[in-house]
C-alpha cells in the first residue's frame, strides 16, 4: 500500500500544482495557562519545521506554501479549547493541527472537533495513557510515549537510587492522574511504598493543606506529576518553605527552567524525566533553534517539531493537502521502510517523495509511530545541577 501511495505521488502532485494555494496548519498549544513557559518555544520548533519546507520550494510541486495558523489550547480548559479548535478548522481551513499539549483538551479537541471533520491531529506532549483507546478513526497520533511507559520508568529511576518511599501529588486531570496511578502501579509492583496519592488543584495561592497531607503520610521524597507554572510549582514551594520535602522527583509537565528560576537553588538534586533522546538527532535540532528558541533543547521541542514535520511529509507523499489523504500517510513517512530523515532534511525528504520513493522519519526525537494514539519512545532522565536541568541518562 506504502509503494503504490508513493508511486502515484507524483502524477498527484502534478494535478494539484496547477490550482495550489497556500495550506493552513493549525498549531494549537497552551500559550496561556500552567505551561505557558514552555509552549513558545515549542510553536517555534514546529514553526521551524514548517519555515525549512517553504524554503524548500518542494511542496506540492513547488506552487505551495504552509502557513502556521496559532490557537490557545488554554491547556486546562476544555471548552476554550474546543472554541479555539473549531475556529481552526471552519474559519481558517486547517488541512491539520499540531497539537494539542495537555491530555485533558487534547481528548476534548479530538473526541468534538478534529474527528468528527476528518481532521488529523499530531500532538508533541499529550501523555495519558487514556488517550491510546479513544475512537479517533486513526486520525490521532503523538510524538510523545504514553505516561504508561514514563510511569515505569520513574519508578525504575527511584529503586535504582534505592528510594523506597514516596508521598505524590497529582494535578486534578487526565494527566496527572493517568501518569500517578501508572507510577504507583510499577512502583509498588517492584516493591516501592505509596505513602499517599492525593490531588491538587491548579490556579491555588495556598497550598499549605495538601503540603501537610502529603508531610503527614511521609515518604522519602515527594513525587510531584503537575505543571511548572502552577500547582506543581506551588506544592514545592510548599514543603520547601514547612520543610515537609527537601527533594523532589517531577513528571515531564515539571521539566521547564521557569520552575528553575523561580526557585532557585533548592531545587538542586530534584531528579525526573521527560520523553526525549540523546541522538544525533536532538543535538541537531538544539543548534537549529539557537537564537529561535529560548532553550533550543528545552520540554518538548524536538516532539514539536517532529509532529510539523510529519504533517508535511504526508502532504508531500500523499500529492495532497486534503485531509484523508494526510491521515493515510502519516504513518508511511513516520516508519521503515525508507531513507531515514533527521531534522535540516526535510528538503531532502520531500525531493525522494516527489519522485516516488520512500522516507523513514526520525527526526529529532527518533520518531517511530506504532498506531494511531501511540509512539515507540525513549526518555532523558534528569537532575537538577547548579541552576541547570543536567542528562543522566536515556531510558
Amino acid at each position: 500500500m506504502k509503494k503504490l501511495l508513493l508511486a502515484t505521488a507524483a502524477t498527484a502532485m502534478l494535478s494539484t500544482a496547477a490550482y495550489a494555494e497556500d495550506v493552513n496548519i493549525g498549531v494549537i498549544l497552551g500559550f496561556t495557562g500552567p505551561i505557558e513557559s514552555l509552549t513558545p518555544d515549542m510553536a517555534a520548533a514546529a514553526e521551524l519545521a514548517i519555515d525549512e519546507v517553504n524554503a524548500s520550494g518542494m511542496l506540492l510541486g513547488g506552487d505551495t506554501t504552509l502557513v502556521s495558523v496559532r490557537a490557545d489550547s488554554t491547556c486546562i480548559d476544555s471548552s476554550a479549547a474546543q472554541a479555539a479548535a473549531e475556529a481552526l478548522v471552519t474559519s481558517d481551513n486547517v488541512a491539520a493541527i499540531m497539537g494539542a499539549d495537555c491530555s485533558g483538551v487534547t481528548g476534548a479537541i479530538a473526541n468534538n472537533v478534529a474527528v468528527p471533520n476528518g481532521v488529523v491531529m499530531v500532538s508533541p506532549s499529550a501523555t495519558s495513557p487514556a488517550l491510546s483507546d479513544i475512537d479517533d478513526n486513526g486520525l490521532f497520533f503523538r510524538t510523545s510515549p504514553s505516561d504508561a511507559r514514563q510511569g515505569q520508568v520513574l519508578s525504575d529511576v527511584l529503586m535504582d537510587m534505592g528510594v523506597m518511599s514516596v508521598a505524590v501529588t497529582y494535578t486534578n486531570n487526565d494527566y496527572g492522574k493517568g501518569l500517578a496511578d501508572a507510577f504507583q502501579s510499577s512502583y509498588e509492583a517492584a516493591g516501592g511504598t505509596v505513602t499517599i496519592s492525593a490531588a491538587h488543584e491548579d490556579g491555588k495561592g495556598d497550598y499549605s493543606a495538601e503540603v501537610g497531607a502529603l508531610a503527614a503520610a511521609g515518604g522519602d521524597m515527594l513525587a510531584v506529576f503537575g505543571y511548572a507554572d502552577q500547582g506543581g510549582a506551588g506544592i514545592i514551594q510548599g514543603a520547601l518553605d514547612t520543610g515537609a520535602f527537601d527533594t523532589f522527583v517531577m513528571g515531564d509537565g515539571m521539566k521547564s527552567q521557569a520552575l528553575i528560576d523561580n526557585i532557585g537553588a533548592d531545587l538542586n538534586g530534584s531528579i525526573g524525566t521527560q520523553p526525549g533522546s540523546a541522538g544525533e538527532g536532538a543535538k541537531v535540532l538544539a543548534g537549529m533553534l539557537e537564537g529561535i528558541a529560548g532553550t533550543p533543547d528545552g520540554s518538548f521541542t524536538a516532539e514539536s517539531y517532529d509532529a510539523a514535520a510529519l504533517i508535511a511529509l504526508a502532504i508531500q507523499a500523499g500529492g495532497s493537502a486534503d485531509r484523508a489523504s494526510i491521515a493515510a500517510n502519516i504513518l508511511n513517512v513516520a516508519n521503515a521502510p525508507g531513507e531515514p530523515i533527521g531534522p535540516g532534511e526535510l528538503a531532502k525528504a520531500l525531493e525522494i517523495l516527489a519522485n516516488g520513493g520512500e522516507v523513514d522519519y526520525q527526526g529529532a526525537s527518533d520518531v517511530e509511530l506504532i498506531g494511531p494514539g501511540e509512539a515507540a519512545g525513549s526518555y532523558q532522565e534528569y537532575v537538577v545541577e547548579d541552576g541547570a536541568f543536567k542528562v543522566l541518562r536515556i531510558r
